[in-house]
């Protein structure tokens, strides 16, 4: 991770659940660097989206057993961060009319 922005924001997360916080509360959720902390991702979302970021909750994804027949292994774990921004501003990145 480099001091970039881009390289703090990997993905924006694309599910049921992200989208109904994102109706009912503002909240938008991301995939994030491992190592980004709090401070990184709120300077990150401001600068790249242009909105006031009001707060951001982190949390660590865990990795998962999978199988497919005889062959054993994990899907990797990940860093998610749920970024609320202020009210009446919204990010583009979800899609329109979001």
């Amino acid at each position: 991770m480099n001091g970039d922005p881009r390289s703090v924001l990997i993905a924006p997360v694309v599910s049921e659940k992200s989208y109904g916080l994102i109706a009912d509360r503002g909240k938008y959720t991301f995939k994030v660097h491992p190592d980004a902390h709090k401070t990184q991702i709120r300077q990150a979302v401001e600068e790249v989206f242009g909105v006031d970021v009001t707060g951001v909750n982190v949390s660590k994804v865990p990795s998962k057993p999978k199988r497919r027949g005889m062959i054993q292994g994990r899907r990797s774990g990940w860093k998610k961060a749920v970024v609320t921004v202020a009210a009446g501003q919204t990010i583009d990145a979800f899609g329109p009319g979001v």
